[in-house]
């Protein structure tokens, strides 16, 4: 370990050596563990961030004394944070200027990006330390699951440079970046820390919570007396008063059956009380979560009665997007997330699941439910599953011509990349190679070049903006796997990949979302869809499976 922290002492840019030390402490955190666990373990030893920030305090050389500089500011408590500053104090090492001044760190700035459907916030706050290095902490907060934080990293830009470059990429109408005061940013991320930290399972990212003690010591230097998220206040009053003019719209037309009004009122029971609390705010991802999970977890009563969820949900989201002045184009995606999920949803209420709290066990990991059967021969399944595997090579006709043989091992085309990028371009070329020899084949590497050389063509400006090489070749390679069920099905972990790039953060996936539309692709919102639709990014065993699955349903398929 000295080594490393030797290793991250040398590079001139503080946050490499800040996100090692949050790594480090994160992995100590008692909120990673399970809620169950920590019971069982609270008479076992397990190591603490305090044991742990000892064996720094016993060892008297210059990397102890950096660790005891960084534990000093992100420690878990005040208590930590004062023993490191008071071994401290009797150590004469030559720290780095940045490292030793880290206590005249100050946050410069907040601001905050959100879209209109309203799915999730990403909050920025800079920070400036007196040596003149800049750094933002980027935390996104999901409403869907509960206003928590899903994911969050740090940059080595300013605040202004890194707002600078994610409104160059927005490219969306509907999204809105503002400033917000530093005392809001605090209480708002806070709250989602706070209420995240009790997600089981927890949420988790190649970069959250392994920056959660970077974030929360910066959040320490933001002032108090902010304003958190106000929930919106939906009483009986009001959602009757949405009920009356839904029903008194042109867009309930076909759906004023009693039943039709109880599964609304179901609806709307949703929308208030889950995700955050607007019944006029439907998105995919919303949509998503109440058509896959809640309401066949909830709602328990007649196939026939559930069923009539999807048809209710299309006439009130026309009428909700109507009534917020929601643009036509974000009407249809949202739609088109009811159609795709349909089947789905129908396959699940007709076959046996668990409800109420039987499935928040399941859930949790707590009760074992592969006794339940049969998903998978309904017909509605076979349509969602089919069309699935159309999505994932590019239609139905790429699915019914699909071979498994071998990708050819391509050499990398420079054809339309511009020159001035050619340097960096082959840098993380190289190292996509270096991995997919090592670690993969060649089809991964040829595959890997090909996602390369689209995103260099389509978006030249993804390599001339500042960023480590070995985050653009790790996002190249987690795109590919992600494509190819690497990660869960292929048995590669992300973790072994960031470390083989030499990575403990880095915002991998954020940084692959950018190359994934820069590279031409739809860039799917949903929480388990990342079908590119591109058979040259398909390895051999991946199409395999596909093939399988798909000769498995043939005889199924309906009529």
């Amino acid at each position: 370990m000295l080594i490393t922290i030797r290793q991250s002492l040398a590079v001139r840019e503080p946050l490499e050596f800040l996100l090692m030390a949050s790594s480090l402490l994160a992995a100590l955190d008692p909120r990673r563990v399970d809620p169950f666990e920590r019971i069982k373990e609270s008479s076992t030893a397990r190591l603490t961030a305090s044991e742990f920030c000892d064996t720094f305090i016993h060892t008297n050389c210059l990397e102890a004394s950096a660790m005891l500089a960084a534990f000093a500011q992100m420690g878990d408590d005040e208590i930590l944070r004062a023993r490191a500053r008071r071994a401290l104090a009797n150590r004469q090492h030559a720290l780095p200027a940045w490292l030793a001044q880290l206590d005249g760190a100050t946050a410069t700035r907040a601001t905050q990006m959100t879209h209109v459907l309203g799915d999730g916030d990403s909050l920025v706050v800079g920070v400036a330390l007196p040596t003149s290095h800049h750094f933002s902490v980027v935390i996104y907060i999901d409403h869907n699951m509960g206003t928590v934080v899903k994911d969050g990293f740090a940059v080595p830009l300013s605040i202004e440079d890194m707002t600078s470059d994610m409104t160059a990429r927005m490219d969306d109408p509907d999204t809105v970046m503002s400033d917000i005061s530093l005392a809001d940013a605090r209480e708002r991320i806070s709250e989602a820390i706070d209420d995240g930290a009790m997600v089981h399972p927890p949420l988790e990212t190649d970069s959250w919570p392994a920056c959660r003690p970077l974030a929360e010591w910066i959040l320490r230097l933001l002032p108090l007396g902010g304003t958190g998220y106000v929930r919106p206040q939906w009483d009986e009053r009001a959602i009757e008063s949405l009920t009356s003019r839904f029903f008194a719209s042109p867009f309930s037309a076909g759906v004023a059956s009693p039943d039709q009004h109880g599964m609304l009122e179901a609806i709307l029971w949703f929308a208030r009380d889950y995700g955050p609390g607007d019944p006029l705010r439907w998105s995919p991802v919303a949509v998503e979560i109440l058509l896959v999970d809640w309401i066949p977890r909830k709602i328990i009563a007649s196939v026939d009665y559930v069923a009539l969820a999807p048809n209710v949900l299309r006439a009130f989201v026309r009428f909700s997007h109507a009534e917020r002045g929601i643009r036509p184009s974000l009407t249809a995606e949202t739609l088109d997330a009811i159609d795709r999920y349909e089947p789905m949803f129908l396959s699940i209420i007709k076959s046996p699941h668990l409800q109420g709290p039987a499935a928040l066990l399941a859930a949790s990991g707590l009760l074992d439910s592969d006794d339940f059967e049969g998903i998978g021969a309904h017909p509605s399944y076979v349509e969602w599953a089919i069309g699935w595997m159309s999505d994932a090579v590019g239609g139905p006709n790429a699915l019914q011509a699909l071979n498994d043989e071998p990708l050819v091992d391509r050499e990398f085309s420079w054809v339309g990349i511009a020159d001035d990028i050619h340097g960096k371009v082959a840098e993380v070329l190289s190292l996509c190679d270096h991995f997919c020899d090592d670690q993969l084949d060649d089809e991964y590497r040829s595959a890997c070049r090909v996602f390369l050389a689209q995103v260099a063509k389509g978006d030249p400006n993804v390599f001339r903006r500042k960023s480590r090489i070995a985050t653009a070749a790790a996002a190249v390679c987690w795109t590919v796997g992600k494509a190819n069920d690497l990660f869960t099905g292929g048995g590669m972990y992300v973790k072994d990949m960031m470390q083989y790039f030499g990575l403990t953060q880095g915002g991998v996936s954020q940084r692959a979302e950018t190359m994934v539309r820069a590279a031409g692709y739809e860039m799917r919102r949903g929480y388990s869809d990342f079908n590119l639709g591109d058979l040259d990014l398909l390895v051999s065993s991946r199409r395999r499976q596909i093939m399988d699955l798909r000769d498995q349903l043939a005889d199924l398929k309906p009529a």
